[in-house]
C-alpha cells in the first residue's frame, strides 16, 4: 500500500487561447505555471512557484488571451520554453512527496499535451481532481467553478482570476473543505 503524500502541489495553468476558434485545443500552449506547495499535515502553504512560458506554435498572444489573463506579450517573450519551465517546476518540488492537484482535469491534460509535444517527462506524481473532490465532499453532483466554490464556503477570490499563481493560491484555500478537515458552512438560502 502506498503511503499518503507529505505534500500537495496545487497547480493552475494558463494557456494560449482566443474567442474566435483560431487556436484549437490541440495547439494550445501553456503560458503560465502557478504552483503552491501545501504541507499535508497542516494544509498550510510552504512554498510558491510561478513562471511564464514562451509559446512557440502561436507565439503572439491574442487580444482575448491578454484581456482574460492579464499576461502581456512581453511576459511570454522573455519567458523560458516549456522544457525549461517544467524542469524549474521539478526543482521547486524537489524531494517532496507531493501529489499533483488541480481544479478539474484541464491542467493535467494540458501538461500531458505540452510534455508530449516537447518529448519531456513531467516531474509530477499522480493527480487529484479537486473540482470533483469538492462536489463529492459536499455530496452533490454539481461541478463548481473555482470562484463559485470559494463563494460556497464564504471565502473571497483574491488576486487576479485567470492568473496561474493567483488561482493556485485560491484553490489551495479550498483544500481543508474538500479534504473534510473544515466543515462546509450551510448552503445559502435560495433567493426569493
Amino acid at each position: 500500500m502506498n503511503a499518503p503524500p507529505t505534500h500537495f502541489l496545487v497547480i493552475d495553468l494558463e494557456a494560449t487561447c482566443d474567442d474566435q476558434g483560431t487556436i484549437p485545443e490541440k495547439i494550445m500552449e501553456i503560458i503560465e505555471i502557478g504552483a503552491v506547495l501545501v504541507e499535508e499535515s497542516t494544509l498550510s502553504p510552504v512554498g510558491e512557484f510561478q513562471t511564464f512560458v514562451r509559446p512557440v506554435i502561436r507565439p503572439k498572444l491574442t487580444a482575448f488571451c491578454t484581456a482574460l489573463t492579464t499576461i502581456r506579450q512581453a511576459d511570454v517573450d522573455a519567458a523560458p520554453t516549456f522544457p525549461e519551465a517544467i524542469e524549474a517546476l521539478g526543482r521547486f518540488q524537489g524531494e517532496h512527496d507531493a501529489l499533483f492537484c488541480s481544479w478539474g482535469d484541464y491542467d493535467r491534460k494540458q501538461f500531458e499535451i505540452d510534455a508530449a509535444r516537447w518529448g519531456v517527462p513531467l516531474p509530477l506524481k499522480g493527480h487529484m481532481n479537486l473540482k470533483k473532490r469538492f462536489s463529492a465532499a459536499l455530496g452533490e453532483t454539481t461541478r463548481y467553478g473555482m470562484s463559485s466554490a470559494l463563494e460556497r464556503v464564504g471565502l473571497p477570490l483574491t488576486g487576479t482570476h485567470h492568473r496561474g499563481i493567483d488561482d493556485a493560491r485560491n484553490i489551495a484555500k479550498l483544500l481543508p473543505y474538500l479534504l473534510g478537515r473544515t466543515p462546509f458552512p450551510p448552503a445559502p438560502a435560495p433567493a426569493a
